[in-house]
């Protein structure tokens, strides 16, 4: 909570304890000068700290007791008396007002993302790409080539000026808030939430060159929801580029205005027979694993200089990584199959294309949330759904079977890459959006058990504690202490050993 923000509230609230409290006739000159505090404040926040609409009670009531002091100080004729039911009704709404008001601020904070771990600064710059040799199947019009949006993040040279916004765009809030079934205004205030790079700095030079991590958010995501993990390895000298996967993303936003929103849904329908369903996700993984091919392409463009950037010539091209989240996750274990890649990393997310390929001869590693973990743990143990469970699930014994049959063959998966070096991991009390900077957002998707009884910050520094020590043992050749086994200082962290 900010700190204008907070003072503004409490002045609202002491406006209406001098109110309530004060005889009517003591009441005029205290209240005036508190309303023209309050007007003050009012003035200073929205000038310093911008307006948000989760305070929209007190800026009314601000303005209307600023409105009556007025009235007051300048009407020559006594106080009208007015009815004690319109009182009584009137105070009744104010107070219900602040506590809605101090319920929106708990539920929709400004927060402050987490610090950078590492020593170096870091540095950001967006890039438009255009592939084209694909058309791009998701728009409606198919008449286009495939776009993407990548941020990249990279070790930089002591920065100038004010961060970078956490959103880029603000345009792309109200599809966010639409993609949680909520009123397109309820996340206008993460404009105002700050990250930990400088827009278009200078690489730094305490290296020749950095080792590429290329990231993949999840379904219904976007790149900046993974800002703190790309800040992290840049701080700890990495570049780090996230992926909008156009059409997958809830929204992204083109360099000339274009906004193009999820169209990935229309693939799935509730009829859907399972074969439908994983062949359609199949279809919709080949295309984000294409993406990752074609950005590392242009990667290899930008270290020549064939595309502009501060990048040029300092990309360790040798050293290649890549990570990401629920579907994104399933993204990274299928582009580890490129050669040019070394190393990945799936957060939570369930494969794909498992029948299309041998397993992956390359160490990975898999950080399960502890719900997922809990489902793959019943397909080891070969546990049966009940009817009773089932009916619950609102699922068929057929569809299930099918699931446990696919499961099974991810986990084998899983302990191939096991036996390349790689590890598989789940982490207590976590749920899927754990992963992702979403979980910041709001307390209130921990109260719906979207995120884990664990504390945000608590789970961002585990996953990345473990992402950093991975990537630094393959691509690095240093660190791999925490892939050794478990470790006091993370008991949350469970190793999987029986796959």
């Amino acid at each position: 909570m900010r700190l204008f923000e907070l003072l503004l509230l409490l002045s609202s609230i002491g406006l209406f304890a001098l109110t309530v409290l004060l005889k009517k006739g003591r009441r005029r000159i205290p209240v005036s000068v508190a309303s023209g505090f309050a007007t003050l404040l009012l003035v200073i926040h929205w000038t310093v700290e911008g307006y948000r609409v989760q305070l929209f009670f007190p800026y009314c009531i601000t303005i209307i007791f600023l409105a009556i002091s007025g009235y007051s100080y300048f009407k020559n004729n006594g106080p009208q008396k007015i009815p004690r039911f319109m009182l009584g009704t009137a105070y009744t709404a104010i107070a219900i007002m602040l506590v809605v008001t101090a319920g929106l601020m708990y539920a929709f904070p400004v927060f402050k993302l987490p610090e950078p771990t590492g020593e170096l600064k870091v540095g950001t710059q967006t890039f438009h790409f255009v592939d084209t040799n694909r058309e791009e199947i998701f728009d409606e019009a198919r008449n286009g080539k495939r776009e993407l949006m990548v941020q990249v993040w990279y070790p930089a040279q002591a920065g100038t000026g004010k961060y970078a916004p956490f959103v880029p765009n603000p345009q792309v809030l109200p599809y966010m808030a639409a993609d949680y079934g909520l009123p397109g205004f309820t996340f206008q205030h993460l404009k105002y939430v700050s990250g930990h790079a400088y827009s278009g700095a200078e690489v730094s030079s305490a290296q020749t060159s950095y080792p590429l991590i290329l990231a993949n958010p999840g379904n219904g995501s976007s790149r900046f929801l993974h800002t703190s993990q790309a800040e992290n390895f840049a701080s700890h000298g990495y570049i780090v580029a996230v992926i909008d996967h156009t059409y997958n993303t809830f929204a992204t936003e083109f360099p000339d205005g274009r906004i193009t929103t999820s169209t990935i849904n229309d693939l799935f329908s509730p009829g859907q027979d399972y074969r439908t369903s994983r062949e359609n996700r199949d279809k919709l993984g080949e295309v984000l694993t294409g993406d990752v091919a074609f950005a590392l392409d242009q990667f290899e463009l930008i270290q020549s200089g064939q595309i502009p950037s501060h990048l040029k010539g300092r990309i360790d091209l040798r050293h290649v990584g890549v990570f990401g989240h629920s579907i994104g996750g399933a993204t990274a274990y299928d582009a580890s199959y490129d050669p040019r890649i070394a190393v990945g990393i799936d957060l939570d997310g369930g494969l794909y294309r498992l029948r299309d390929r041998e397993g992956l001869r390359k160490p990975f590693l898999f950080i399960n949330s502890e719900s997922y973990f809990e489902q793959l743990k019943r397909v080891i143990d070969n546990r049966v759904y009940t009817d009773a469970e089932l009916n619950r699930m609102g699922s068929t014994r057929e569809w299930e079977d099918q699931v446990t049959e696919d499961k099974k063959l991810e986990l084998e998966r899983m302990r191939e890459t096991v036996d390349e070096g790689g590890q598989v991991l789940y982490i207590e009390n976590t749920e899927h959006l754990n992963f992702a900077d979403v979980q910041f957002v709001s307390p209130i998707f921990n109260m719906l058990g979207i995120t884990g009884s664990i504390a945000p910050e608590r789970a961002n520094s585990v996953i990345n504690a473990y992402m950093l020590d991975f990537f630094d043992m393959y691509l690095k050749n240093q660190g791999g202490i925490l892939m050794k086994g478990p470790d006091s200082r993370f008991p949350e962290v469970k190793f999987v050993t029986a796959l």
